[in-house]
């Protein structure tokens, strides 16, 4: 017995199937999330992860590398504890210098705070190689996919998706583009096409 196909699907059938093509395509994932907006142009915020490089001028002993802890701090030699989380270098040169006159170490200390290494990046989903990656500034979500070893077969290569962490500490979860900028501590998942 042979099965009989028509050469051209009758018109309404044709439109079922367009319908259905259609809602699919709207329902793929991640098309539901809003626009991730662009990073505010302004001064970085330092982040639990971030490798900071503290100059003490005319002083050694107080020049030092240090990480920013997850409690948001660094522990600074002779004046302890400090908050770094959520300033700027330049916030942090200040603080470190209030702090080395008030507690008599250094009268008129000039202190320079530069990152080192921004806290990482993270690409999930439907790349190469899935995993954690140093963030550089100016990083868009292509060129974090190409650290990944690029796309997979099945993924969505148009927009991924992207949790990120606000200055307040709430994340966000927003749709991001191939040439949008990523901010470190970013988390991008890029999706699986279901056609």
């Amino acid at each position: 017995m042979t099965a009989y196909f028509p050469r051209r699907m009758p018109s309404p059938v044709r439109i079922v199937c367009l319908a259905a093509l259609a809602t699919l395509a709207g329902c793929a994932p991640g098309s539901s999330l809003p626009p991730m907006p662009p990073p505010a142009n302004v001064a970085y915020r330092l982040g639990a992860g971030d490798q900071l490089r503290v100059l003490t001028y005319n002083d050694l002993q107080l020049t030092n590398s240090f990480t920013v802890g997850d409690n948001g701090r660094i522990a600074f030699p002779l004046i302890g504890s400090i908050q770094a989380s959520g300033l700027t270098t330049h916030e942090l040169e200040s603080a470190i210098t209030s702090r080395l006159v008030a507690e008599g170490v250094l009268n008129h200390p000039s202190v320079s705070v530069e990152v080192t290494q921004y806290r990482p990046i993270f690409v999930l989903g439907e790349v190469a190689h899935p995993g954690q990656y140093p963030y550089m500034p100016g990083m868009t979500t292509l060129s974090a996919v190409a650290l990944a070893g690029g796309y997979t077969y099945r993924a969505i290569t148009d927009y991924a998706g992207a949790v990120r962490s606000g200055p307040d500490g709430q994340a966000a979860e927003g749709r991001v583009k191939r040439n949008s900028l990523l901010q470190p501590g970013d988390v991008i998942t890029v999706y699986e096409r279901y056609f």
